[in-house]
């Protein structure tokens, strides 16, 4: 008689659990065992405990390839599901093999678990592990489907609703509870001071610091203070939500006619902007994908947006000033050049329109497109080409927690024709093109940090600390992508042979990419050390890369002056004409504003229902050479964190977005 020891653990999440009989059936190379009920004296599969349990075979099942489980009904108890996190069994002969599960079974359900070291699919030899691979294949790539949202965007999931979507990649209902309750919160706030829905205009600027009692934060009350400021204007644009665009200016294009005499007020005595341009000390920012885009209608007329230009200066201090906006890309009478020297309210008024177009690229490109929706693709690939045995799978797939969950919902609520970001100058049609635009001139380059600094010519400009904490962590991640991936793959040819990996490489070139072989980005890989970068870019994007566009929302969106997605006078056309009530009138009024601060704080609150990065709860690999790859891993994002910390402590302005332990392991927000 052959005893085998299973350690079975029920998730810790709310209701877990289960009354209903669970049964088991070991299955070897050299036979399986019985159908064997798990019963133990007293309650069984509670919430977040583990249950020890026996399963007696007449001999030795050889080499273990699979556990099967089954979930019976209990009496006439109603329906609960279970969530088994995972088994381990000690076989007669002393081996011990992780089977992980990680999912809810309901009633009648039969579930078969593969367990042992990650696998590459050339790698299994057994009949019974080569049919249960091709049969698990064969039900994702059924039921994950690709949808086109709309002609030159990355395609998604083909689900129209969260309640389709499998339990145990939907968000927690913990979590559930948290954003409700935000909301209510919120809402409840608002409706108390009278503020939601009202279309009075605001009178003062001050008064905007009433939205909220109970909500804010260090920085948020440091952008209501400084928002004036020049200086601070240049920082946001290096470590605010969206430091992606700003680049090196080494000519200005005709289309910008800057003149010495225009800028000279502002440079250091006894230098000129061609000798700062040439010292490359001249930086740009031109929003002109945005030009030409129809804005929205509003009470019956249109809005205005400006896909204009900023001509910034890094000064002897090492600031980053504003030093002339035009705000459309072609020059006229009616589109002067704003330099500092004019009327203080037209000078705040041009920094603003500016940044209005600067937050609707933000949220609708940077943030959705090139990180919401990209981690969906790599998402559905994943879940459609590679096994849960597959060592990139294993690799991936914490970094893909409830994202097409969140992506499923957001897509109506705040980026559908009725969502949040509807309200922006630009609408829901205006902000669809300026994705199709910038997605045409996405490249594999551009996302990736260190060539996308490079392209910018942002190597050395001082006090970016986007720029410092992300290449660090871009290296940490690369480095112990590469420890894993070469692990597994220990010569090129392994990466050619595994035909999973490389259909997964050609769904998300065809289906997130739509197939563009100008963008650079692979369909098909040849190398590790291509493989390697790759799963970089895909771990960066859905952790370090999100939190820098996403956690500062609150932050900065809150003081609406600073920026606002809406603005509803027309820009000046011509100088001297404004006063503070034009920036007033311009400025979203207080039920919009109301509703813009609620939006940004939902999506930049910090929930208890977190996983923070770098920490895999799922324990999904069972050698020990990944396991230790992890420690590594957590040690180096730790000293990271330290050395960031000690950074910040220096700082007037800290830069925590990319700080490790404050970072999510994935698109959840």
């Amino acid at each position: 008689m052959a005893e085998y020891k299973l350690e079975v653990t029920t998730g810790n999440m709310t209701n877990a659990g289960t009354f209903d009989h669970v049964f088991a059936t070991l299955i070897g190379t050299g036979g399986k065992s019985e159908r064997t009920e798990l019963d133990n004296y007293g309650v069984d599969f509670k919430t977040g405990k583990t249950g020890i349990y026996t399963v007696k075979t007449s001999l030795s099942l050889g080499k273990l390839l699979l556990v099967k489980l089954e979930k019976d009904p209990f009496l006439v108890l109603p329906e609960d599901e279970w969530y088994c996190s995972k088994v381990v069994v000690t076989t007669p002969e002393g081996e011990v093999v992780l089977f992980p599960c990680y999912r809810w079974i309901s009633r009648g359900e039969l579930v078969e678990l593969r367990g042992g070291r990650a696998m590459k699919v050339f790698e299994d030899d057994h009949s019974l592990l080569v049919d249960h691979r091709r049969n698990e294949m064969m039900q994702r790539k059924s039921f994950y489907q690709w949808k086109i949202l709309a002609e030159g965007l990355p395609h998604i999931n083909h689900f129209n609703n969260v309640s389709e979507l499998p339990a145990e990649i939907r968000i927690s209902k913990k979590r559930e509870s948290e954003l409700l309750n935000t909301r209510r919160m919120t809402g409840l706030e608002l409706k108390i001071k009278g503020l939601l829905g009202s279309a009075e205009k605001w009178e003062n600027i001050d008064d905007m610091k009433k939205i909220f009692w109970f909500r804010s934060t260090t920085m948020s009350e440091y952008v209501a203070e400084h928002w004036k400021e020049d200086d601070f204007y240049g920082f946001q644009f290096l470590n605010g939500v969206n430091p992606s665009m700003i680049k090196r200016c080494s000519e200005l294009s005709q289309n910008f006619p800057v003149t010495e005499e225009m800028v000279k007020p502002f440079l250091e005595e006894g230098t000129s902007l061609q000798n700062e341009m040439k010292k490359g000390n001249i930086f740009i920012y031109d929003q002109k994908k945005m030009d030409g885009i129809p804005a929205r209608l509003y009470d019956g007329e249109t809005l205005h947006v400006t896909g204009g230009l900023c001509l910034f200066y890094l000064n002897p201090e090492n600031k980053l000033m504003p030093i002339a906006i035009q705000l459309h890309q072609q020059p006229s009478e009616e589109n002067p050049i704003f330099l500092p020297s004019d009327l203080e309210t037209d000078w705040l008024l041009a920094k603003m329109f500016i940044k209005n177009a600067d937050s609707m690229d933000h949220q609708a490109v940077h943030h959705l497109m090139n990180t919401h929706f990209l981690t969906e693709v790599y998402t559905v690939a994943t879940l459609r080409c590679l096994p849960v045995i597959h060592p990139i799978y294993k690799l991936l797939f914490p970094h893909f927690r409830y994202t097409l969950s969140v992506n499923t919902s957001g897509r109506g609520a705040l980026f559908g024709p009725e969502g949040a970001l509807s309200i922006s100058s630009l609408g829901h049609a205006g902000l669809m093109e300026l994705m199709r635009r910038s997605f045409s001139e996405v490249t594999y380059s551009s996302l990736c940090l260190p060539e996308n600094i490079a392209a910018r010519g942002l190597e050395s400009i001082p006090n970016f600390y986007y720029r410092d904490d992300g290449l660090k962590l871009w290296d940490v991640i690369s480095s112990f992508v590469g420890a894993i991936v070469e692990n597994y793959y220990p010569s090129d040819s392994d990466v050619h042979k595994d035909t999973e990996l490389q259909d997964w490489i050609s769904e998300i070139f065809t289906h997130g990419f739509i197939g563009n072989k100008a963008s650079g980005f692979p369909a098909s890989f040849h190398t590790v050390k291509e493989v390697t970068k790759f799963i970089t870019l895909v771990i960066f994007t859905s952790t370090a890369q999100h939190a820098a566009v996403n956690n500062g929302q609150f932050d900065y969106y809150s003081w609406p002056p600073n920026v606002s997605i809406l603005l509803h006078k027309p820009p000046p056309t011509t100088k001297g004409q404004s006063s503070m009530t034009t920036i007033l009138e311009t400025l979203p009024n207080v039920g919009e504003t109301a509703g813009l601060i609620a939006m940004a704080r939902l999506l930049s609150e910090k929930y208890d229902d977190v996983v923070p990065f770098g920490t895999y709860p799922e324990e999904q690999f069972d050698e020990p050479a990944p396991k230790q790859m992890i420690e590594e891993f957590q040690a180096k994002l730790s000293f990271l964190t330290d050395e960031i910390a000690a950074r910040n402590s220096q700082l007037e302005v800290p830069y925590t977005y990319l700080i490790p332990n404050q970072m999510e392991n994935s698109v959840t927000i």
